[in-house]
């Protein structure tokens, strides 16, 4: 340990556990050993232990480490995800080390980004920023408080999720090609998620059971999803490939890789607007709790790890509110008339016995 004068300032330079530290004091010698005499008896603490070390590793490096390491083992729609949010703050941060990057950097990027996409985006792009920096955390590669922290997410418009009235899945079905309708009938009837249907092996069909398993699930976990007499004609009715596992494939038996145009295809013969595949998946769920079954069922059903996952797809379409109140009028019916005069100081008013 010692002082020492470079160029025009002290400096004073120490070891602690076998790494040397250096620290620029400034012109004066007696506080250069002042601040030495307090990092000694830091070290003699352990107080100094504690000791933030900055790392100088650049945002695009450790942001292509995090998308090997943990995107891609743990997150099966990592190209839609994490890659596609990366590339969006890579823009933005790229060049610049990881401790250099702070709140008001971010904030920044968020007003910026707002300009061009909607704010559930924006907050998409930070979730993802947030884990990276968490990762950086534990894997000893940024010092700091996560900075991402302290950046408050923007409120996102809560819109009415967009589900297919009945009428509107007759004309939808009507409007589908002969490979298409086995598919929409399966997702209206088993809230399956298209990637699920599309990558479906014959092997996973268990008609004696009744079921369709999933093996790997978004959620990485096993499921087994009922199949109704809907779901199972669809199934036997289909042809089956003779040199093919998948049950939807091409004529060479590769599977199904994307429907959008045949998709979107049969919605513009059907006139309906604004909806898109995993819509269907909304209809599964809405249509099961408008006939009355309860949320814990739907979210087995759906595959969901919590309750309050299914609870954005309890919403009711007005038609189902109103034929809910016209029921309750009926029953209302047995107990007074609706000509009954309801002028409290007429004691004449005409109730009817229950």
């Amino acid at each position: 340990m010692g002082v020492y004068k470079k160029n025009a300032s002290w400096w004073i330079d120490y070891y602690v556990s076998g790494r040397r530290y250096r620290e620029k004091v400034g012109p004066s010698k007696a506080l250069a050993e002042t601040v030495l005499q307090k990092r000694r008896v830091e070290i003699a603490e352990g107080k100094f232990l504690d000791k933030k070390i900055t790392k100088k590793v650049k945002f695009e490096d450790f942001a292509n480490e995090y998308l090997e390491i943990h995107s891609k083992v743990n997150n099966k729609s990592w190209k839609k995800s994490d890659w596609t949010n990366l590339n969006v703050l890579k823009k933005t941060f790229s060049g610049l080390y990881l401790h250099e990057i702070t709140s008001i950097k971010i904030e920044r990027f968020k007003i910026e980004r707002l300009k061009t996409v909607e704010s559930s985006s924006v907050n998409r792009q930070l979730a993802c920023l947030k884990c990276m920096f968490n990762k950086a955390i534990e894997w000893g590669a940024y010092a700091g408080d996560n900075p991402v922290k302290k950046v408050q997410l923007l409120k996102e418009k809560n819109q009415r999720l967009r589900f297919l009235e009945r009428e509107e899945i007759v004309r939808l079905l009507s409007r589908c090609n002969s490979y298409l309708k086995p598919i929409v009938v399966i997702a209206i009837n088993t809230g399956m998620r298209r990637g699920e249907i599309l990558n479906l092996k014959w092997m996973d069909v268990d008609f004696r059971r009744g079921l369709i398993n999933i093996y790997i699930s978004k959620n990485s976990d096993k499921r087994e999803i009922p199949m109704n007499e809907h779901v199972k004609t669809a199934l036997i009715r289909h042809k089956k490939h003779p040199k093919s596992d998948f049950v939807f494939c091409k004529k060479d038996g590769e599977p199904i890789k994307d429907i959008k145009k045949t998709f979107f295809t049969a919605l513009n013969k059907s006139g309906i607007k604004e909806f898109r595949f995993h819509d269907l998946r909304h209809t599964f769920a809405s249509h099961l709790v408008m006939s009355g079954v309860d949320l814990n069922t739907v979210r087995e059903l759906m595959g969901h790890k919590s309750l309050q996952m299914t609870l954005r797809y309890s919403h009711l379409s007005p038609s189902h509110k109103k034929r809910a109140v016209d029921v309750l009028g009926k029953r209302m019916d047995t107990i007074w008339t609706p000509e009954a005069n309801w002028d409290e100081n007429k004691a004449s008013q005409k109730i009817i016995n229950v």
